[in-house]
């Protein structure tokens, strides 16, 4: 008879008749006579085949109960978990109730578990179908052997193509299962019924088979919960706070791929090795990978290495060579760029081997005119994408490689360091051919392929190494770049000489680098040396010295000495103009550069009319969108908040910031400037609790990739002081205030203008806790020290007198208070006009101070100015 098992399909080919029993020998009992059965052979299967139709005729048993059999697939695996959102998107599909094929497709990498995501839903589904069809399609031959069987179970001949013609025919909710349709070469279309109903599934590693699907799912990495839960149940672990958190870690470095977690769960119920997995899983990595457990939980022959092997092998060598290079990039963010931009470069010299083997693979991109040839390139991206070897963003036109294949790639390659040398030339001829313009935005995608070349400490030569650390300055790695820059200007002084125009700039660059880590005297110090050179050797008015010029002053105002800024840059700007007209870049961030000078001084209405020409100039030519347009928004922002119009800085600031975030990520240092700038304008807007929530993330993220003590870390722990003063925390802000006083005090001095910033915060909250004496004490030396370096008008001053007068007030000293009050409201009405927010706030304490002295005619009347002022300012409000 023909017996069907729960698990597999089973047939039982029974013998003839028994024979009678063996004569007894001695006292012995003759054999027992024949049970009638003979010999049994047991053929079990998880696919129906022709093998096993003929073994049924054997048995007496043909199409009729054949056809049980051949309408059952495998069950899916007994530890199958997750993938509910596709499991949910196929029922969908399938069952909406809209006529004509249903095609899906589950495509991704070899080991995902497309074959048991498409088995799920066929055991979850079953009762929607009226008959079920499994089809081993990884060959031409399986595809043909799998539809004869459909044929003759059916009745209806002994040919795929007799089965085919049945299923266009049959009217009816059948479903065909193509599972492994992985090989290119085969065009599956021919196998398809084409006919307006009955549903398909196709699984396989080509993801240009979707274009057949109705629907299809990418089948990629388990969700976090979902790749712990498989791991546990196949290394029959409990579950417990202890074991989530040590396979959380393992499934993240198997990149939650689901056959390495099945390969990983059975080593580890076999050795018992969770706690030490991770260990032996660092030093042992292919081995574990290429090794299979005797004992399966389904019929999957492959390990992870062999499948991907197997996918390899098949590649032409173009393709192979290409994935290998791949290997040696960072896993994630490579660009057909990288390449195109790298066939450009001029070579100098052959001498390189890495550059000689760089330009021999991009010859095969190359049309026979030397251009490069983006649809060679596409053949050979497609021939591996067929594979699913590596993955393609065609939104963000970038390719990617999972990080198991990444890594198990690398395993592929013969000679290692003559690759790792062949990808950091094709990446330093990349980065060559990028302008100063572009290198903001493309550092970001740049960058962690530079850091991930540089793990070897390879030889590079000289202007490759400016190339990488040009890559790690725009996207904010200033500690990286300052190596590769002291590096760099090693090289040209011991090559070129202390003079050479090649080794000033690489000082300007390390300069500017200690700039950007907070070392204002170090860039101080170089920056001089350069200027002096340049103009020895080049003149005053030469572009470079001009350049050299900008920088120093850009120091200067670093360092709190704005007034010497500010002559270098009116310099600057004068001879720009006169070189290079009103309208180029250079003279547009010339005049940037006075604007935010003009600023720290305090000249808020001079600062507000450069930058909007500014920005004007820099939308006609450069877009919304480039960094020095925003830029050149946030300068203009800040100005508006300067002003008091803090909506108008707002609005700026909420584009800024989203642009940075696009652009260059969250944890870039624009971009936590940028939601520093907001947070800051949030507060003068009195919303506290969206500032302090702002403030912390870029406290936090400065902390992280600055340190404790990087100028801008010191200015996130100040605004975030300021904000908690704001909410009543008065303590935690004191706290705060104090590290940021002692910080400055040890790596700017006492009479640094943020040192005395740092210094007048702590007195406005001692204030707050009621400490006056101390606050007082503080105030005092502010204001000395302001008066000394910024002069009596500087908008700085006046706050500090603004803040030493209401000290006074509440020490009870009036007469003192109202003095300093008097001068204050008489520079904010002639620096900001009578209607500004500074202004009306001088007044309203100056009119509280005389009603403290029982002047109270003289307090009604600045008090029923202040009131007209705040209602025609509403008005206008409403107005707009």
């Amino acid at each position: 008879m023909l017996a069907q098992g729960h698990d597999s399909q089973s047939i039982n080919i029974h013998g003839g008749q028994g024979g009678p029993g063996g004569e007894g020998l001695l006292h012995g009992t003759g054999g027992p006579g024949g049970d009638g059965h003979g010999p049994i052979v047991h053929i079990t299967a998880q696919h129906f085949t022709a093998h096993n139709l003929y073994a049924s005729s054997l048995a007496g048993v043909w199409p009729a109960e054949a056809s049980l059999i051949v309408n059952h697939c495998p069950p899916p695996s007994r530890i199958f978990q997750g993938r509910q959102n596709i499991l949910d998107k196929m029922q969908h599909f399938f069952t909406d109730g809209k006529g004509g094929q249903h095609i899906y497709v589950l495509y991704g990498l070899g080991g995902a578990g497309k074959t048991q995501i498409g088995l799920k839903f066929i055991k979850d589904q079953s009762s929607c179908f009226s008959d079920i069809f499994f089809i081993d399609t990884s060959a031409i031959d399986k595809i043909n052997t799998g539809l004869r069987n459909i044929a003759i179970a059916k009745h209806i001949g002994q040919s795929s193509k007799e089965a085919i013609q049945w299923l266009t025919t049959k009217v009816d909710k059948w479903l065909l299962f193509f599972d492994n349709a992985d090989d290119p070469s085969i065009e599956l279309n021919q196998f398809l019924p084409q006919c307006d109903h009955g549903n398909i599934i196709i699984t396989s590693r080509n993801h240009e088979l979707c274009q057949y699907a109705g629907a299809d799912s990418l089948v990629s990495d388990m969700e976090e919960t979902d790749a712990i839960a498989l791991l546990l149940k196949c290394a029959c672990q409990e579950f417990s706070p202890k074991s989530q958190q040590i396979t959380a870690e393992i499934v993240k470095s198997l990149g939650y791929l689901a056959l390495a977690i099945v390969q990983a769960g059975g080593f580890i119920f076999k050795s018992g090795t969770l706690d030490s997995y991770l260990d032996i899983y660092t030093t042992h990595q292919k081995q574990l990978l290429s090794r299979r457990s005797a004992q399966s939980h389904d019929s999957y022959a492959w390990t992870v290495y062999t499948t991907w092997q197997m996918s390899f092998d098949r590649l032409r060598p173009p393709a192979q060579m290409f994935l290998q290079l791949c290997s040696f990039f960072y896993y994630k963010g490579i660009s057909e760029e990288f390449f195109s931009n790298a066939s450009k470069y001029k070579v100098n010299s052959d001498s390189k081997e890495g550059l000689q083997k760089a330009r021999e693979f991009l010859s095969n991109f190359l049309a026979p005119d030397g251009e490069w040839d983006s649809l060679c390139f596409l053949d050979v991206t497609n021939e591996i994408r067929a594979y699913s070897l590596i993955d393609f963003d065609s939104e963000k036109k970038m390719f990617s490689i999972h990080p198991l294949v990444h890594a198990w790639t690398q395993e592929t390659v013969q000679d290692p360091e003559c690759i790792q040398c062949t990808v950091g030339a094709v990446l330093g001829m990349a980065i060559s051919g990028i302008s100063e313009q572009d290198m903001q935005l493309a550092s970001v995608v740049l960058h962690p392929h530079v850091e991930f070349v540089l793990r070897e400490n390879l030889e590079l030569q000289p202007d490759f190494q400016i190339g990488y650390a040009r890559v790690f300055h725009r996207a904010g790695k200033y500690k990286e770049a300052e190596k590769l820059w002291m590096k760099v200007l090693k090289k040209r002084k011991q090559s070129l000489g202390e003079n050479h125009p090649g080794t000033l700039n690489s000082m300007g660059h390390l300069a500017a680098t200690y700039s950007r880590l907070g070392e204002f005297k170090k860039a101080q110090e170089l920056e001089i040396v350069v200027l002096n050179k340049r103009k020895q050797f080049l003149g005053d008015d030469h572009v470079d010295t001009l350049s050299a010029i900008g920088h120093l002053a850009a120091t200067y105002s670093k360092l709190g000495e704005f007034k010497k800024a500010q002559e270098l840059q009116i310099v600057v700007l004068e001879k720009r103009k006169q070189f290079l007209g009103d309208d180029h870049p250079d003279t547009l961030n010339a005049i940037g550069h006075l604007a935010a000078t003009y600023s720290k001084l305090g000249e808020f209405k001079k600062a507000q009319e450069l930058e909007i020409v500014v920005l004007k100039k820099k939308k006609q030519f450069l877009g919304d969108d480039h960094p020095s347009t925003l830029n050149a928004i946030g300068h203009l922002a800040a100005t508006y908040s300067s002003l008091g119009e803090f909506k108008k800085a707002q609005e700026l600031q909420i584009v800024v910031l989203e642009k940075r975030k696009q652009f260059l990520g969250d944890d870039h240092p624009d971009t936590l400037n940028a939601i520093g700038h907001l947070a800051a304008t949030y507060s003068k807007l009195g919303e506290f609790k969206k500032a302090q929530e702002l403030k912390i993330v870029v406290l936090k993220k400065q902390k992280q990739f600055l340190g404790d003590s990087h100028p801008d870390t010191l200015i996130a722990m100040g605004n975030l002081a300021a904000t908690y003063s704001s909410l009543g925390e008065f303590k935690k802000a004191q706290e705060l205030q104090i590290v940021v006083l002692e910080k400055r005090k040890q790596f700017l001095g006492d009479d640094h203008v943020d040192t005395l910033i740092a210094m007048d915060h702590l007195a406005s909250t001692y204030t707050r806790l009621g400490e006056f004496k101390k606050a007082q004490e503080l105030e005092i030396v502010v204001l000395e020290k302001r008066k000394q370096f910024l002069g009596d008008d500087h908008v700085d001053t006046l706050s500090v007198i603004c803040h030493l007068a209401r000290t006074y007030s509440r020490l009870g000293e009036f007469k003192k208070a109202q003095e300093l009050q008097i001068v204050v409201l008489e520079k904010w009405k002639q620096s900001l006009g009578d209607d500004h927010v500074d202004t009306l706030s001088a007044m309203r304490h100056l009119a509280a101070t005389y009603s403290k002295l029982g002047e109270f005619k003289k307090a009604q009347e600045l008090e029923i100015v202040v009131l007209k002022k705040q209602k025609q300012s509403l008005v206008k409000g409403d107005q707009r």
